[in-house]
């Protein structure tokens, strides 16, 4: 269990501190997507002419904060669940059920990690340029001159399958370490601040 518990700390501290940045960015992206759609209907219907790249514009701080904000929700417990089997089990059979969906879950990222980055970010669309999306000022990068590459949208699932990975391999590391008779030793993961459906 010492083995186990020496592989957790390092993981859970760089989970800790880099979904606390992920959040972060996540929530300003969120504000971002808000803003620009509010703008987009007021220019709409108040204006009549509302900007082209506002709507684009939105799906990038959607696809950003999901991304960002997915592991956080898959770490404390967040994502819809049907848990009835589970809490009709002891709490071995709960914890080894547990166990293995989070190693099919592992199988399925894995497969995700692959399609994200070979299908979305480096594939002909991800290489491609926006339609709408410029950076300010004119200013020029890359190949696509003042225009955003794709990669920077598509770059969100590949960011964000990475991220469920590391918290994917915690949570199986604690499932562990729990088997073993070592679930006192384990912090608390649920946020304060996060909601239930209890």
């Amino acid at each position: 269990m010492a083995v186990l518990m020496g592989l957790l700390w390092p993981l859970e501290r760089l989970n800790n501190a880099v979904l606390a940045v992920g959040r972060v960015i996540a929530v300003a992206a969120l504000a971002v997507m808000v803003c620009l759609i509010l703008g987009q209907v007021f220019f709409r219907y108040v204006l009549n002419d509302a900007p082209n790249w506002t709507e684009e514009g939105a799906r990038f701080g959607m696809l950003w904060m999901t991304g960002l904000m997915a592991p956080l929700a898959f770490r404390q417990g967040g994502f819809v669940a049907i848990d009835m089997l589970e809490r009709a089990l002891p709490k071995i059979g709960a914890t080894l059920l547990s166990l293995a969906l989070l190693c099919i879950s592992f199988w399925v990222l894995i497969i995700a990690w692959d399609k994200g980055l070979n299908n979305h970010v480096d594939s002909l669309t991800g290489r491609g340029c926006s339609s709408s999306l410029r950076w300010p000022f004119g200013i020029e990068v890359g190949k696509c001159g003042p225009k955003f590459a794709n990669q920077y949208q598509y770059a969100a699932l590949w960011v964000g399958i990475n991220l469920l990975i590391l918290v994917n391999v915690e949570l199986i590391l604690r499932n562990l370490i729990t088997l073993m008779g070592g679930a006192d030793r384990l912090t608390d993961l649920r946020g304060e601040d996060m909601a239930g459906a209890d």
